[in-house]
């Protein structure tokens, strides 16, 4: 660890940012180019002419059981994060096109994808950045105290980030650790008040009011602390500052937090970016998740006779302030369920992206038999029979587990991420942009779906009930198999899951190539990856 002391924040840190980082060589870097080489118990690649190595287990998820280790002079010597920087730059530096753009894997049209500069200043420092964020975050989560309520401590448990991103806490702005769900923030919004004829409002965001009281002739808008800072908009007569309001806990998203006052969540705007994104609500947005609210009530109330387990958070309105196009969508704020209100009496939400990172369930086959059947059948039933594509990763499902931990419901959430298929809806009436952010085509739908579904969440959840134990591995992915392939049967056997059951490759978002070629997150390619259902 280069004189870092043994389970430190600092060591804990960098443990982890190599990790992430590896991880993205092996999917984006040596992968694609044929350098990755099984060599139990090791996994070899070559990253810009080094040879590495790494105990691996958890198939694609790619859990590294010890150091990860360089060739040098013939001996094996520890890798850093620092050193690992260097080597990917140099291999990035040297590729044509980014990843994805020329597979046989759905992906964005090649207009959409940007070619990466030939270098990038900015990369090591985001990378270091992150590094240094996760271990901030250690140093403040160990005096701080988690939150009573199971689901907002699994919200606040993602720790270490993304598993599959090169700078994965990487946050712009200064100040960002006390509203870090990491680190167990909790802060009071700040209220605000819009005169009623300048109010920006669509749907119902009624359960704002419940947060404190406006005076005459205005209405009530919480504020994100943060977002306040970045923007310091101009008090006056339209828009008056009334100070403090209740306390809110952040979720993993950092930008969304629960208000248990309106028994509801609150999305913010964020003029920050946070891993890929600047996580701002743009105008197209707030209509949309009115939009999808509206038209995706009938078809979760017809799923939910068919999968009583599914659950999803609607997203019924919208608040802001009519006073520019960069208050408007700054100060915008929008209202999504709580998890609390949807799922069953008895039934505890937890993020799934904290079940990725527990420990092995008593029963890993019932259990796991139980988590697929809850999650996988509504998304495929949504994509095949009503034209949805949902964004069903780790941090957009929430998993209802009954007083045994056995799960027994699926929440869904998050309808910025949510599209539908492109030619099976009508939009005629809406404004354009706001159709077009609403939908994606068949082939890049699907893309997302199996991506979200496989790669990003099936895969973390299964390497954690299996452990190291790889026949256990195996027999969880035959259990996934006969659900997906049940559900196909059901469907009529549509082509593309039928390929999947096949073993057709799996597409897994290039998040290194983003970050490298500073491209939006949109333009993520797709690099494929072993079919463990195959």
């Amino acid at each position: 660890m280069h004189g870092l002391v043994l389970d430190s924040p600092a060591a804990l840190a960098e443990e982890a940012t190599l990790a992430a980082l590896l991880r993205c060589c092996v999917r984006e870097v040596a992968g694609p180019r044929g350098l990755v080489w099984p060599a139990p118990p090791y996994l070899l690649l070559r990253v810009a002419g080094t040879l590495l190595r790494v105990r691996t287990s958890g198939g694609a998820a790619l859990r590294f059981d010890g150091p990860p280790e360089r060739l040098e002079r013939g001996a094996w010597q520890p890798l850093t994060s620092g050193e690992l920087v260097e080597l990917a730059e140099a291999a990035l530096s040297d590729r044509p096109s980014p990843p994805g753009a020329e597979l046989a894997v759905p992906a964005p049209s090649s207009a959409e994808l940007d070619v990466p500069a030939p270098a990038n200043p900015e990369f090591a420092g985001q990378v270091a950045a992150s590094r240094d964020a996760v271990a901030a975050i250690l140093r403040a989560r160990a005096d701080a105290t988690p939150p009573a309520d199971p689901w907002l401590a699994s919200e606040q448990a993602l720790v270490y980030g993304h598993a599959f991103h090169p700078s994965p806490k990487a946050r712009g702005g200064d100040g960002w650790l006390r509203y870090a769900p990491e680190a167990h923030a909790e802060f009071p919004v700040r209220l605000l008040g819009v005169r009623e004829d300048v109010l920006a409002e669509e749907g119902d965001a009624s359960a704002l009011d419940k947060l404190g009281e406006a005076p005459t002739g205005y209405r009530l808008l919480p504020a994100h602390p943060w977002q306040l800072g970045l923007l310091r908009p101009a008090f006056g007569v339209e828009l008056v500052d009334l100070g403090p309001g209740p306390v809110v806990a952040p979720t993993s998203s950092v930008r969304t937090v629960y208000a248990p006052d309106a028994e509801s969540c609150l999305k913010f705007s964020l003029d920050v970016r946070i891993t890929n994104c600047v996580r701002k609500n743009a105008w197209y947005e707030l209509a949309g998740a009115v939009e999808l609210t509206s038209r995706l009530t009938p078809v979760f109330e017809e799923l939910s006779g068919r999968f009583p387990g599914a659950r999803w958070l609607p997203e019924p309105g919208y608040r802001s302030a009519a006073l520019g196009s960069r208050l408007l969508e700054g100060l915008s704020v929008i209202v999504r369920a709580s998890p609390w209100t949807v799922c069953s009496p008895g039934v505890t939400p937890v993020l799934a992206g904290a079940l990725a990172l527990g420990t092995p369930p008593w029963d890993p086959l019932a259990w796991w038999s139980a988590y697929v059947s809850a999650v996988a059948p509504p998304v495929l039933e949504l994509f095949f029979r009503h034209g949805v594509v949902l964004e069903p990763h780790l941090q957009n499902v929430l998993v209802g587990l009954d007083p045994s931990g056995l799960p027994v419901e699926a929440v869904f959430r998050d309808l910025e991420g949510a599209k539908l298929v492109a030619g099976r809806h009508d939009l005629a009436g809406l404004h354009p942009r706001v159709a077009e952010s609403l939908t994606y085509d068949a082939e890049r739908g699907w893309a997302r779906v199996v991506y979200c579904l496989l790669v990003n969440h099936l895969t973390e959840i299964a390497a954690t009930v299996a452990g190291d134990d790889d026949a256990l591995l195996r027999e969880l992915w035959l259990v996934a198999r006969d659900v997906l392939a049940a559900r196909a049967d059901a469907l009529g056997r549509p082509l593309p899951l039928s390929d999947l059951l096949a073993g057709a490759p799996l597409p897994a978002k290039a998040n290194l190539g983003v970050r490298w070629s500073r491209a939006a997150d949109r333009a993520a390619g797709y690099v494929p990856i072993a079919n463990p259902l195959a």
